[in-house]
């Protein structure tokens, strides 16, 4: 399988749950009504507010894999996965510092060269 029809895959199946997991909720109980997890109906909406959390960390993950190798994909995840935003924010922060002086910022998006090619 190519990274292509992979991402293809993964991005699918994620657009597919997040409509899923949003319609139940919006069925259990109005979006305006939620009051967190005091009652039955609101836990729709806090499963859905999971879901769609960690529908955004797997996205974030899938560029972090595709600039990292082995052993930061598998650091990454971990950190991603466990503190969410911090770990991503610091990622995000930590490629900005090591971007060389006067890069353009499209740099940061693209993996970084391989040693020695």
């Amino acid at each position: 399988m190519t990274s292509r029809a992979f991402l293809k895959g993964l991005f699918t199946a994620i657009l597919a749950g997040m409509l899923a997991v949003t319609g139940w909720a919006a069925l259990s109980q109005p979006v305006w009504q939620w009051g967190g997890l005091v009652t039955a109906p609101d836990r729709a909406w806090t499963i859905a507010t999971l879901a769609d959390a960690y529908a955004g960390f797997v996205t974030f993950y899938a560029w972090l894999y595709y600039k990292e190798r082995l052993p930061g994909r598998i650091l990454g995840f971990l950190a991603v996965m466990a503190l969410g935003n911090i770990a991503m924010s610091a990622y995000v922060l930590r490629e900005l510092w090591r971007l060389p002086p006067g890069a353009p910022l499209a740099t940061l998006l693209l993996r970084r060269a391989e040693p020695g090619a």
